[in-house]
């Protein structure tokens, strides 16, 4: 029996519907709610070939990249196989054109996750064409963790078969890749997932109103191979991907004192009631 609550469910069903011109009522409504499932932090079953579409000079696009490579990173990391290091340590390529440069900068090494910092490689592309070279070169290397892309605009390069040249990449050699599309029209494509970032106002740290708040992205899933769309305000802090809570407007609180007291057993009545 197929286990319609999986991607690979999802997959078969997508084949039946695709192989049988009539489906009886049962196979319908199994298909939709495969396909209604809500995506969120933490799944293992990532695509291997994701689009970003975001400002040219917020950053927000290839901050959300990250946040998502890194958190699926972490997902297959907890996925038992004998054959795995104990710790990944897989090199990350991060490529670049030349307007994505000039206009947002390189990566800069120092503000990356500590555990990226010694593993990042660069690749700064003089074309678009250059840049598509590099990321396919790349997702043919089993020995990357991931491939993060930044390409500006609409090129002509970037057409419907080379998208489909880096998703067939990308699957057969199981890298995954990430491609940021600064200024770009969402025109046609063979990308499992299709994202639409901007910047969201960083919660309020709770111990230290005036330190800076965790990274925060207004992220609109608007095409999803095996997820229904919706939008989400995701947060990464400490290096974990969270959905922000709807009452969370990101405002200082004040730490409550009961919090910093351990409770204490065999407390009196008035000490209980004060509480």
């Amino acid at each position: 029996m197929t286990d319609l609550s999986s991607s690979s469910g999802a997959k078969a069903l997508d084949g039946l519907a695709a192989s049988s011109a009539t489906l009886s009522g049962a196979d319908i409504a199994a298909l939709s709610k495969a396909r209604e499932a809500r995506w969120r932090p933490g799944l293992d079953d990532q695509p291997l070939h994701s689009e970003i579409f975001a400002n040219l000079l917020d950053a927000s696009g290839a901050g959300l990249a990250l946040a998502l490579a890194r958190d699926a990173l972490a997902a297959s990391a907890r996925v038992d196989d004998p054959l795995a290091e104990p710790e990944d340590r897989r090199q990350v390529l991060w490529v670049q054109d030349a307007k994505a440069v000039q206009h947002g900068g390189r990566p800069y090494v120092h503000g990356l996750p500590g555990d990226l910092r010694d593993r990042l490689i660069h690749v700064e592309a003089a074309t678009p064409e250059d840049a598509l070279f590099a990321l396919e070169e790349g997702l043919r290397c089993r020995d990357l963790a991931c491939v993060i892309g930044e390409i500006v605009g609409n090129p002509r390069a970037l057409d419907f078969t080379a998208s489909r040249r880096l998703s067939l990449t990308a699957e057969k050699h199981g890298v995954a890749l990430w491609l940021v599309r600064l200024e770009a029209r969402a025109d046609l494509s063979s990308a499992r997932m299709r994202w639409r970032a901007a910047p969201a106002p960083s919660p309020a740290p709770r111990w230290n109103a005036a330190a800076p708040g965790a990274s925060s992205w207004t992220a609109e899933l608007f095409r999803a191979r095996s997820h229904a769309p919706g939008q989400w305000t995701l947060t990464n802090d400490d290096g974990h991907l969270a959905v922000r809570r709807a009452n969370d407007t990101g405002a200082a609180s004040s730490p409550d004192p009961r919090d910093l007291v351990r409770p204490t057993v065999g407390r009196s009545l008035a000490a209980i009631a004060r509480a």
